[in-house]
């Protein structure tokens, strides 16, 4: 990427440069961002000086920033743009419709009903009418036999309307996710200089010129170079694909990208290009996301096309490649990085390298069930048409034994497109369009109201799943706590202070070091604010332990703002940052005399062990052993944290000029020797409502478990508080090295085993790394100890956090402590940062499970029901009691209305008294299965005595065996209104799905469910009383409809009965929609699923589903096109971003290659380059014990060298390997030579 000119995207209204405004034209700027280390430095004193001379040009101050006058800045977004990039134009109207139209059930009946309409403008000769048989014949008139187009129309506008139901709810859904979109930028902020004070400005607002604040954890938003900085590391793999972290000093690499992350460190940055000039802007233009959807089409063949190639996963050159080329001039081959291991785009190489992780349970079990029903319903439709067909056939040319004449052809042709109609009319009723649907409207209704409870769902999925969860890892600070830290008591000049003691008991000299050092090793921007009511506590800005820190040096009447002012950042001659490494955060000061003072803040375990001396009461520094640290561990740091106090240990050090100049780099010798000032404790006190919500998960079946940074004893005392930790368990509490120590064997290599004997009863883990964080997670999913798989949702908010986010069932943010990273890589974003949000979160979770199961049950009933009424009264009847129009009626009350009615009930606090229902319970449970069936029998019994009686019951005209085109009848008129009220009512049984006997409880807070059903009641009286001939309806009298009301009605009284049997005696029901097992699916479909980072059930279903009708077709395509890819080894890109990612910079590749680096060489690095679950010294302690390590040389692709088996990071056979025999004793060992799948490896 070191030169390339982006010739490929012009921006014209940018191009205008008013000559004299700025020293630098946007063309400048922006060639000088794809510069990068040496060139960079060169170009810039070459052309500006220095970066002063930059901030000059540019008419900025690198101390106070802009002046912020609304002209300048309206001045720099002309000259410069703004810090956008155009989302890509939703679909419109018109569109969403005509997807609607590809339903191929919808298909069929248009068809239908088009060839009815043909049909019914045709009049064969009157004179031969009788030679065309009976059920041609009879005495109608004209004018009803003119009526007979307005079934053909009628169903047409019935197909319209759902069509435009359909389109209408996915328009509304795309708005609200891309309100959502919107929100979750809008809440992005940064922090800027502006007139010499720090703001938070929200990311748009940022213009070129502006001078923000760079720290660890952030998400750059726009192009800069490093004005000032301390300890700056930077992951570039967003962008660069390399995943090694970039450090960023003035002399050596001042390049900041927009999109990339902050791993460590902190400095400020003079933005030089915003929006679509910015680095990630020119990408986003190249992949066209502010152009038109020209593309779509290109990009799912593409899709297609990479699902197919999936064996020459690294060799085939698509499309994508040769498109990019193109736009980019060549540039293409210098963005990508040579090395093949990080190169071939991190993005994709990710996507290979994360364990899939399986979708939604929910939509997997749904679409399983829809498919099964819909094949059902196909053979029910197809078997309804051939009787109809036969019965008609024999009837006319047997019984009768008419000759076929020419003219009578379209009448008989019109009697096969009734049967037709017949025939699909089952189908629309049988296949349940209604599922997605309900889903959708559940889940999206879910979603809005979850923002209410500070739920803010980036991916729908996760919301139910968590209703799932069996078990959270939960942070400690923050999320349990309330993150607002005070020092309560100090061990200082060799005294314990219970309380903070008044300054006058402190020696003034070790006063004036500790407030130097609380002040100067902090970062500048974590301060105490004034309350914002009177009387209020001080709003705390920034990290919280440091606040704690800066309220103790005010609590000491000191201000600690004086010692910034005498030393601003500037002054610093370099900073060591806190990282989980260190545990440690250190600043060093060059003192007037030229000799150095390094002032370093810690975990008072960690700290302690690098001290040697100790202040004393008198100030000055006396020897500290080894003994006397043991001393005040005991009697200091013990009771502190037995009290669930943090403790932290403050020291500094000199460095004489008579020792020369130290190396800097090698922290170890830096960071020993120190002389402790003092240990404070600090409290961060249990938030109130947690113990509450922690209660609530205990009795819903749900293991809260604490994953701490802070030591044992500390995290212990919180524990309790909390009610994590009950008196009297037989529960464990480790820190990280324990915890190491126990689940790796002699290699240092992970053991499932090892993992899941401690699992089950660990609550706290302390002093706790990413790494162990994340292995945790990935243990107890990867579980098979237990009957279920365990779902387990996490919480996190650092950079750190981020692996372990990723590799949980649902990652929950933090909203306000939480660094951009964390949110990327979350599914949900807990905008209050509190505990009980994730309760709410699980409540709402289980009701959108009930929900779907509600609207199942009802759904299942009326679909059973339809069918076998429509399939005997056709056979027996010779036509269906239910007309094609009134059975669309029926379908739209089933599917759209009753979908909204029943995914809108609200949660109740009930739902967590239950366990959770786990991945492989079916959706439909015997009590349902007992309540559908009970139903379908009462209702069937009503239907059939009034279809063969009711003309006797009620003394009317038989509306059996009319003919054809004749006029509606009363009798079938009863017969759909009783229908269609028995459904009515049903609804409201449908309610309630574990047996309850009340079905009406809290039907009244649900207003929408209630002017639905009473909306349906109001149209059907319209329908049966004015429908007339399109509806086949005749006005009934009030006599009439009195009893069909009464007979719905019944259905309420039946449910009471079916309530009282006890489902445990039914022993021969059987349960429905079970979630697909990883082992259920065949290995071919294994293979096809390799490049997509979640199994999709649902998309597998369907695929299945379609695979019955294109799996020739799709054979074929594929062997062509695999030759072909064969044919062009260039490397792949799999697949840009999912669009929802482009909508926005800063989902732009967002997440970061994490890379945690850990001090002690036994731990293993968590890289999600490496694929996961193929390095045996990783964590996969079953593979093969001598695998030999990662060919180092990074060769490109095609020189893969073939040995090395296991570690062929290009091959898939491998990294799918674990995913393939997922109950094996061995998972890790498929591929020893001679098997299969090493033959597959060394052929690729």
């Amino acid at each position: 990427m070191a030169n390339n000119s982006y010739s490929g995207v012009k921006n014209s209204l940018m191009e205008a440069n008013h000559d004299g405004e700025f020293g630098c034209t946007l063309k400048e700027l922006r060639s000088l961002m794809e510069l990068r280390g040496a060139e960079a430095i060169t170009k810039i004193s070459e052309t500006y000086g220095d970066t002063q001379g930059l901030c000059s040009r540019l008419k900025t101050s690198p101390i106070d920033g802009l002046s912020g006058q609304p002209a300048d800045i309206e001045k720099r977004i002309n000259e410069f743009g703004q810090n956008l990039i155009p989302p890509k134009k939703p679909k419109t109207f018109l569109q969403l419709v005509w997807e609607a139209l590809q339903d191929v059930t919808l298909i069929i009946l248009e068809v239908a009903a088009v060839i009815s309409l043909g049909l019914s403008f045709y009049r064969p000769p009157d004179t031969e009418r009788q030679h065309c048989g009976k059920a041609a014949g009879g005495g109608h008139d004209d004018n009803e036999a003119e009526a007979g187009w307005i079934e053909g129309a009628a169903i047409l506008l019935s197909v319209i309307c759902v069509v435009l139901v359909t389109a209408f709810n996915d328009w509304s859904k795309d708005k609200q996710f891309r309100g959502l979109q919107s929100r979750i930028e809008q809440e992005q902020k940064f922090s800027v200089v502006r007139r010499g004070q720090i703001i938070e400005l929200p990311v748009a607002e940022i213009v070129v010129g502006d001078i923000a604040q760079v720290k660890y954890g952030d998400l750059l938003p726009a192009d800069g170079v490093l004005i000032q900085g301390n300890d700056l590391k930077i992951d570039e793999s967003s962008l660069t694909g390399e995943s090694d972290q970039v450090k960023k000093t003035l002399e050596k690499d001042p390049m900041l990208l927009s999109g990339t992350h902050v791993m460590e460190g902190s400095g400020k940055m003079l933005v030089t290009a915003v929006g679509v000039n910015s680095q990630t802007g020119i990408i986003f233009t190249l992949l066209g996301a502010g152009e038109d959807d020209d593309e779509d089409d290109e990009e799912k063949k593409e899709k297609e096309e990479k699902k197919k190639q999936k064996k020459n996963k690294k060799q085939d050159g698509s499309v994508e490649n040769r498109k990019k080329a193109k736009a980019q001039d060549g540039a293409a081959m210098e963005m990508q990085p040579l090395n093949s291991d990080e190169g071939a785009d991190a993005e994709e190489k990710k996507k290979a390298s994360v364990p899939k992780k399986e979708k939604s349970v929910l939509q997997g079990k749904l679409t399983k069930l829809a498919v099964q029903i819909g094949k059902g319903g196909l053979l029910m439709s197809a078997v309804t048409v051939i009787i109809l067909v036969v019965l008609f056939l024999v009837d006319t040319f047997w019984y009768q034994g008419l000759p076929w004449v020419k003219d009578c052809t379209p009448i008989y042709i019109q009697f096969f497109v009734k049967f037709f109609i017949i025939g699909v009319t089952v189908l629309v009723v049988a296949v349940p369009e209604g599922l997605p649907l309900a889903v959708t409207i559940s889940l999206a209704y879910s979603v809005k109201k979850m923002m209410a409870d500070n739920n803010l769902v980036r991916h729908l999925d996760a919301c139910e799943t968590m209703g799932n969860a069996t078990a959270i890892c939960s942070d400690k600070t923050g999320t349990l706590t309330m993150n607002r830290m005070t020092v309560v008591q100090v061990y200082i000049a060799e005294k314990h202070f219970k309380k903070i003691p008044p300054p006058e008991n402190i020696p003034s000299s070790v006063l004036d070091m500790l407030v130097v050092g609380i002040a100067v090793n902090s970062a500048y921007t974590t301060n105490i604010l004034p309350p914002e009511k009177e009387g209020g506590l001080p709003r705390q800005v920034g990290n919280k332990t440091e606040c704690a820190l800066l309220g103790f040096a005010n609590d000491l009447k000191r201000d600690y703002r004086a010692v910034r002012a005498e030393i601003p950042e500037e002054k610093f001659y370099k900073v060591y940052t806190f990282n989980s490494v260190r545990k440690s955060m250190s600043t060093v000061l060059k003192m007037p005399d030229g000799s150095f003072r390094m002032f370093s803040k810690g975990a008072s375990e960690i700290l302690l062990k690098k001290c040697y001396k100790i202040v004393t009461a008198g100030g000055e520094a006396k020897v500290f052993r080894p003994r006397d640290r043991d001393d005040m561990v005991k009697k200091v740091i013990e009771p502190m944290a037995s009290e669930g106090l943090r403790t932290i240990c403050l020291a500094y050090r000199d460095f004489p000029i008579s020792e020369g100049q130290p190396d800097w780099d090698n922290e170890n010798d830096i960071l020993s020797g120190l002389t402790c000032i003092c240990v404070v404790g600090i409290e961060d006190p249990v938030r109130p409502e947690v113990p509450d919500a922690i209660k609530k998960c205990q009795q819903a079946g749900i293991t809260v478990r604490m994953v701490t940074g802070d030591n044992i004893n500390t995290a212990r005392a919180i524990a309790c508080k909390c009610g994590i930790l009950q008196p009297g368990d037989d529960f464990l509490c480790l820190d990280g090295k324990e915890f190491n120590r126990r689940i790796r064997n002699e290699r240092g290599e992970i053991e499932q085993e090892r993992i899941d004997k401690i699992w089950p009863k660990l609550r706290v883990l302390a002093r706790s790394s990413p790494t162990d964080k994340h292995t945790l997670v990935k243990g107890i999913i990867d579980s098979t100890i237990a009957e279920q798989r365990q779902v387990v949702a996490v919480t996190g908010d650092g950079t750190n956090d981020g692996p372990a986010l990723k590799k949980a069932d649902v990652g929950f943010a933090m909203g306000i402590a939480g660094t951009d990273v964390a949110k990327e890589a979350s599914d949900i974003i807990l905008t209050d940062d509190n505990f009980s949000s994730i309760v709410k979160a699980v409540m709402w979770g289980r009701n959108v499970y009930d929900s779907i199961s509600k609207f199942l049950q009802f759904q299942l009933t009326v679909n059973v029901v339809a069918v076998i009424v429509a399939f005997t009264g056709a056979c027996i009847t010779q036509d269906s009691p239910l007309k094609a129009v009134q059975m669309l009626w029926v379908n739209l009350i089933m599917d759209t209305f009753a979908s909204l009615a029943l995914a809108t009930e609200p949660p109740t606090e009930a739902l967590l008294l239950r366990k959770p229902y786990g991945r492989n319970k079916p959706l439909i449970s015997r009590t349902m299965m007992k309540n559908i069936l009970g139903h379908a029998v009462y209702q069937l019994a009503t239907i059939f005595t009034l279809l063969f009686v009711g003309e006797k019951l009620f003394d009317i005209d038989s509306g059996r065996n009319a003919p054809l085109n004749a006029p509606p009848s009363e009798h079938y008129t009863i017969v759909f209104n009783t229908f269609v009220l028995m459904q009515l009512f049903n609804e409201i049984n449908a309610r309630k799905i574990h047996g309850e006997r009340n079905v009406f409880e809290g039907v009244f807070n649900n207003l929408i469910f209630c002017s639905i059903v009473l909306g349906t009641f109001i149209i059907q009286i319209l329908i049966v009383q004015i429908g007339g001939k399109p509806f086949s309806c005749v006005a009934l009298t009030l006599d009439q409809w009195l009893w069909c009301t009464f007979l719905g009605f019944g259905s309420l009284i039946w449910g009471q009965v079916i309530s009282s049997i006890p489902t445990s005696r039914l022993k021969f029901l059987k349960t429905a929609g079970h979630g697909t097992q990883k082992d259920e699916i065949p290995e071919y479909e294994l293979e096809e699923l390799d490049d997509v980072d979640e199994i999709d059930h649902a998309e597998r279903e369907l695929r299945r589903g379609q695979i019955l009708w294109f799996r020739g077709l799709n054979r074929i395509q594929t062997q062509i096109r695999v030759v072909k890819a064969f044919r062009n080894s260039i490397s792949l890109y799999e697949g840009l971003e999912k669009h929802e990612a482009r909508t926005s910079i800063h989902n732009f590749m967002t997440h970061p290659e994490f890379r945690i680096e850990d001090s002690e060489p036994h731990i293993p690095l968590i890289d999600d380059t490496d694929a996961e679950d193929d390095a045996p010294t990783k964590r996969n302690s079953d593979s093969l014990p001598n695998a030999s390590p990662p060919p180092p040389s990074p060769l490109p692709d095609d020189t893969d060298p073939p040995a090395a088996p296991t570690q062929n990071q290009n091959n898939n056979a491998v990294e799918s390997s674990n995913h393939l025999f997922p109950e094996g004793p061995k998972s890790g060992t498929p591929s020893a030579p001679g098997s299969p799948l090493h033959s597959l490896e060394t052929s690729l």
